[in-house]
Formats: structure tokens, C-alpha cells, sequence
């Protein structure tokens, strides 16, 4: 049975489109006009999509606690008093603990192994995946607790994991890590505005306890179009529908963070205590939309799998086809275009060529048989 997926919308989304716009699949027309329907583009309410991921971690065996470890802590790096135990309800930081609620004043967080075989690598993966088609409507923002990575990647997916494409590199030095310039999105242009960037912003040592967070800066690339408060969301719709790769970038399945190097506290690796090197995750946000190709304003959570519900003659996951007795040829994505309500671009009707079954008999060749109906 299908339940509706009642999301809280995100009050940080406060630069959404009034609620009369991309609400609404289709409304009655006036009486001037006669009965039937209006069909218009159409999109699911944001939320935070952090409620419905799935976590996996590579490789396993990176989460602490299997063996209990004891750890110390960049701010307290002789102080080694924590301990990391998986099967203690206390001491255990599993990778569930990334995407649940936290409690007033109790911070839960997943932990990795500290760096007790350094020079090699400490390397961790963190998949999170929806099994359906996102996209991102807002700023994405990684919490670590003590100390950010000093480099990472940011990845995603189009085709739910089966390839991977780099959203953005993260370092505190993107020069010598990644070969590449470091750029803010300031630094882009309407242009190159989709332009895979290294930023340090998010990598540099300014401690463990002021400095938490890591993102992937959504609303500053709106900003270039819909201005600094992004009032002029028109110009940004405008925009999805006629610049080239610029929805598909907002668009993603999976995403991936690829973390290359723990925070090190401003310093070189100090080999003879690499309990206090390790990566951290309390908490990440994801406030994405349920893709359905502008046709479907809502979005539903059947047999633990989102589905859109789809309207304009469309079913799929996405509403990626013609729903049957509809031409299948017949299939766009809505559009935003023309502003304020723009295209449905609904599935039209098909009719089937029936032969005649019998030549003696004297009717046509063939008849024309109506499946499905298609109010205009």
C-alpha cells in the first residue's frame, strides 16, 4: 500500500516560489472558457532527504569498534581516554548515526578507525543512496566532529551507482592534491556556472570545535541568476530550461563522499600518536525534491521506495513515460516555459488501427478504436 510522504519543509528554503507556483498538476478551467482541465508544469514540495538515504560505508571494516579502540582528540591529542565499541549502545558510532535526529544537546556521530597504520592511507567511502531521482534545491551540508577532512571529494550519480562523476573537490591545498586552482563559486560565471571546482574554503585548520561543516554551495550558484536574496527565481527558471546541463547538474541518484585525509590540526602527521587522526560524521543535509519531470506535485513512499505521482497521462518512478493507452512518442518533460504556470506537455491519446476480420462483410478495412481519454 502507498503511503504519502508527508516531508517537513526545510524554513531555510525561504527563496521557494510562491505556493500558486508548480504547486498544482491541473486545476478547473473558468466557466468563460467551458468544462475540462488545465494542465501546468509541476513539482513535489522540498525536503529534507536526509530522512530517507541509505548509508553504506566502504570498507566495512573502517567504522570503529571492531576491535574496541581507543582514541584521543586533536584538541587533547595526550588525552586518550575515549573508546570506540561496537557492541557497547554508548561507545559504539555506527553509520546510521550520520542520518538520524539528534536529541536536544546530544551529539551521536559515525567514527572510522584512527590512523594506526599511517603511512597508509585512511581511506573511508560514505555512499548514500534513494534508489530514485533527486534534485537538490538548497545548500548540502557534511557536520564533522573533531576536525574536518583535510581533503575529500564530493561524487554522484546519475544512474543510481552504476557510474560516478566528481561534484566538487574539497582541500586544503587544491594545487598540490588535486592539480587544480582553488575557486569559490564566486569566482564562476553564468557561463561555467556547472563547472566542477577545488575550494579550501572547507579544508584549512581553524579548529576542530569552531569549524564544523563542509558544503556544496546550491543557492550561491542560484544567486548568480536569481540574484543575492533570490527574489528573481523567473530568471533561474529561465535558465534551467535553456542553458545546457545546468538542471541535469542539480540532478543526481546517488552521492558519494570519498574522504583522503583526516584532519591533522594545522600540523604534519605526528607518527608517534596516530590515535588522534580519524574522521568523524554527525549529521548530513540533503534538501533535494523528488524528481518527476515537472508531472507531479507529489511524491510517495510505496513498499519503502519513492514513487512520484504522476499526472498528464505519465507513470514511471520519475513519470519518465506514457502511462498505457498514451503514445509513447508522445512523452516530454514539462517545462517550465512560459512563466508563471509553464507546459505540462501531457501524454496524448492512442488510437488503435483494428483490421476487419472478414472481407465479405461491408465495413471499412479497418476502424479506428479510442484507448484511453485526454481532456484538452
Amino acid at each position: 500500500m502507498a503511503l504519502l510522504l508527508f516531508l517537513v519543509l526545510l524554513p531555510s528554503l525561504s527563496w521557494t516560489q510562491p505556493a500558486a507556483q508548480f504547486d498544482v498538476c491541473r486545476s478547473l478551467r473558468g466557466l468563460e472558457v467551458g468544462p475540462g482541465w488545465e494542465f501546468s508544469a509541476c513539482q513535489p514540495p522540498p525536503a529534507n532527504m536526509k530522512e530517507l538515504m541509505q548509508i553504506r560505508v566502504d570498507p566495512p571494516s573502517i567504522t570503529c569498534g571492531n576491535p574496541p579502540e581507543r582514541f584521543c582528540t586533536l584538541e587533547n591529542p595526550y588525552l586518550c581516554s575515549d573508546e570506540c565499541d561496537a557492541s557497547s549502545p554508548d561507545l559504539s558510532h555506527p553509520p546510521q548515526l550520520m542520518g538520524d535526529r539528534e536529541r536536544a544537546g546530544h551529539i551521536t556521530y559515525w567514527q572510522t578507525v584512527t590512523w594506526s597504520r599511517y603511512p597508509e592511507p585512511l581511506l573511508a567511502n560514505i555512499t548514500l543512496s534513494w534508489n530514485k531521482s533527486l534534485e537538490v534545491v538548497d545548500d548540502i551540508i557534511v557536520t564533522f566532529e573533531h576536525g574536518r577532512p583535510t581533503s575529500m571529494v564530493l561524487e554522484k550519480s546519475m544512474d543510481k551507482g552504476v557510474t560516478w562523476q566528481p561534484y566538487q573537490y574539497y582541500a586544503d591545498n587544491c594545487l598540490e592534491t588535486f592539480s587544480m586552482s582553488p575557486k569559490q563559486i564566486s569566482d564562476l560565471a553564468p557561463t561555467n556556472l556547472t563547472q566542477v571546482i577545488c575550494t579550501e574554503q572547507y579544508s584549512r585548520w581553524v579548529g576542530a570545535r569552531e569549524e564544523k561543516i563542509v558544503v556544496f554551495e546550491v543557492r550561491a550558484r542560484f544567486r548568480v541568476f536569481a540574484g543575492l536574496k533570490l527574489i528573481n527565481m523567473d530568471t533561474l527558471y529561465t535558465q534551467m530550461e535553456t542553458m545546457k546541463g545546468l538542471r541535469d547538474f542539480f540532478t543526481f541518484t546517488n552521492l558519494r563522499l570519498r574522504l583522503l585525509r583526516p584532519a591533522l590540526g594545522g600540523t604534519y602527521v605526528q607518527r608517534h600518536n596516530p590515535l588522534k587522526y580519524f574522521y568523524a560524521i554527525s549529521n548530513i543535509d540533503v534538501p533535494a525534491r523528488c524528481n518527476c519531470n515537472l508531472h507531479a506535485s507529489q511524491c510517495l513512499l510505496r513498499d519503502a521506495k519513492l514513487h512520484c505521482e504522476c499526472d498528464h497521462n505519465t507513470t514511471g518512478q520519475d513519470c519518465q513515460r506514457c502511462s498505457r493507452g498514451f503514445k509513447s512518442h508522445s512523452w516530454r518533460r514539462g517545462s517550465y516555459l512560459p512563466l508563471p504556470k509553464g507546459t505540462a506537455n501531457s501524454c496524448t491519446y492512442l488510437w488503435l488501427e483494428v483490421p476487419s476480420t472478414s472481407s465479405h462483410l461491408p465495413t471499412p478495412t479497418s476502424s479506428r478504436t479510442l484507448v484511453g481519454s485526454w481532456d484538452t
